[in-house]
C-alpha cells in the first residue's frame, strides 16, 4: 500500500514482482505470483518511510532490495531491522511489541506503534520471521485519527489488547488469503478474518493480499460472504489495485490507501 498521511509517504510491505515470477519464502520454499503490481516501482513519488510487518518474500521482495534507497527508513521488527541492515538498509529500526516511533512534517505529527502478531500456530511460529502489526495515529484534536495494519497474522489471544489500548480505529487494513505453507494456515483465512473484523471494530475495515501469490487458499469473496452472514458488510470496503481510498482528516491530511 502506498499511504499519504500528513504530508508523509509511507510504502508497506513492498513488493514489486510480477505475474508468474516467484519470491522464496525460505528453507528453499518458494510462492509464484498471481497478479501484477498496480504501480511500478520507478513510478512510486518520493517514499518517506517504508513500513514492513516482517521479512518474507512476499511482503520485500528482490526488487524492492535492489532498487529501494539504502537510505529509505525502514519501521518493522527487531528481527527484520537486524537482516535488513544486513543487506545495507542502515535506516532499518525494529519497534518490540507497543513501541512507538513519532515522525514530524513541519507541524504535522503521525506515531507508529507496534502491535502483536502471530504468524504461525505453535511450534510452526518459530521457524516463521517475527511479523508486527501497526496502529498509525495522525491528525489533531482531542483524539487522532487511528489506522490499524494487521500484518501476517494469525486471530491469536494478543490480538484483543489492540482494541483495549486503541478503543476507537477509524480505517483497519487485515492482511487475509487464508496462506498455507506445506498446508499450514499462516495467515488469516475468511472465518478468521471476520473474526479480527469484530474484535478490532474499526469504522471501515479493508481487506488486502488475499490474492496475490499461489499460497493463498481463501478468496476475497469467501470473505465478503462470511462478513454478510454475521452482519458486518457495511463496514468492510473491498478495494482494486490502483484505487484509493481516503479517510479525509482536516486541511492536508489525508490517508490514502492504494
Amino acid at each position: 500500500m502506498l499511504l499519504r498521511i500528513s504530508g508523509i509517504t509511507i510504502l508497506t510491505d513492498p513488493t514489486f514482482v510480477h505475474r508468474h515470477e516467484a519470491v522464496p519464502l525460505g528453507y528453499g520454499l518458494h510462492t509464484t505470483r498471481l497478479t501484477d503490481p498496480a504501480v511500478e516501482i520507478e513510478d512510486l513519488p518520493p517514499i518517506d518511510l517504508v513500513l514492513l510487518s516482517h521479512l518474507h518474500g512476499d511482503h520485500f521482495d528482490l526488487v524492492a532490495e535492489e532498487r529501494l534507497p539504502r537510505s529509505v527508513p525502514i519501521i518493522t521488527t527487531p528481527q527484520s531491522a537486524r537482516d535488513l541492515r544486513e543487506m545495507g538498509f542502515e535506516g532499518a529500526v525494529g519497534l518490540q511489541t507497543w513501541d512507538s516511533v513519532t515522525l514530524t512534517q513541519g507541524q504535522r505529527h503521525l506515531r507508529i506503534t507496534s502491535c502483536p502478531g502471530q504468524h504461525g500456530p505453535g511450534l510452526v511460529d518459530r521457524a516463521l520471521p517475527d511479523v508486527m502489526g501497526s496502529v498509525i495515529e495522525f491528525g489533531s484534536g482531542d483524539r487522532p485519527r487511528r489506522m490499524y495494519i494487521s500484518g501476517d497474522t494469525l486471530l491469536v489471544d494478543d490480538l484483543e489488547e489492540i482494541p483495549r489500548r486503541y478503543p476507537h480505529i477509524d480505517v483497519a487494513v487485515f492482511h487475509l488469503g487464508g496462506t498455507r505453507v506445506m498446508g499450514v494456515l499462516v495467515t488469516m483465512d475468511a472465518d478468521q478474518g471476520v473474526e479480527a473484523v469484530r474484535l478490532i471494530d474499526a469504522g471501515t475495515s479493508i481487506p488486502v493480499h488475499y490474492d496475490d501469490y499461489d499460497v493463498n487458499t481463501s478468496s476475497l469473496e469467501e470473505f465478503l460472504s462470511a462478513a454478510d452472514a454475521t452482519g458486518l458488510r457495511e463496514r468492510i470496503h473491498a478495494l482494486c489495485r490502483g484505487e484509493s481510498f481516503s479517510l479525509t482528516t482536516g486541511p492536508g491530511g489525508a490517508a490514502h490507501p492504494i
